[in-house]
């Protein structure tokens, strides 16, 4: 009875990690960020599956991987969640409705690419994406802040003044970030085998 108890657990939570992503990249417009804050609704808020800095490490996980945010971001939420098949369903949940959008654009873009209106529409969700995007970053930098690191402050001030100003590559940002998370690992541990 227990078995059949957690099989069918097990199948719920599957499927509401498949219905949670069908459902967030299908109305999601904007692009990977748009949709982890979705995610970061979903899974961190409603269903408490995964915590705020999970969520944190996952997002910055999914941006350091090759291919797209959310596809990168499902998989980890996926796996974490369901293994696997956690993995398979939000997979599966989250390229369904991009490749059916995007079949349908393709099969009529002649129409789409000369409609003022389907122009103007793009224009206006514009705003509302960046504004997404605004929250995403001010929910996760806060959460920099709270931590109250002096060497996560300075790493993500850092990461703000090269990519603003200076236009550095990301993933040149990404890999010197994480030299600097190794190394201030490897200083605890040998700060620790001294004491």
């Amino acid at each position: 009875m227990k078995a059949r108890e957690k099989r069918r657990v097990k199948t719920k939570t599957l499927w509401e990690l498949f219905a949670g992503m069908l459902y967030i990249s299908a109305f999601t417009f904007g692009g990977g960020f748009v949709i982890v804050t979705f995610m970061k609704t979903k899974f961190v808020d409603e269903k408490h599956w995964i915590d705020e800095q999970e969520m944190l490490d996952l997002t910055a996980l999914a941006q350091s991987c090759p291919g797209a945010i959310a596809v990168n971001a499902a998989i980890l939420v996926g796996w974490r969640v369901g293994g696997w098949l956690g993995m398979a369903a939000a997979v599966l949940g989250t390229i369904i409705p991009p490749m059916v959008i995007l079949s349908a654009i393709s099969f009529f873009y002649a129409a789409f690419a000369s409609n003022p209106y389907v122009a103007m529409v793009l224009r206006g969700m514009q705003a509302g994406v960046a504004a997404v995007i605004l929250d995403v970053v001010c929910s996760l930098g806060v959460k920099v802040f709270k931590g109250r690191s002096w060497l996560d402050i300075a790493i993500l001030a850092a990461a703000f003044v090269a990519t603003f100003f200076f236009k550095i590559n990301v993933v040149y940002i990404i890999l010197a970030s994480a030299l600097i998370g190794i190394g201030r690992v490897l200083w605890m541990k040998r700060k620790e085998a001294a004491k």
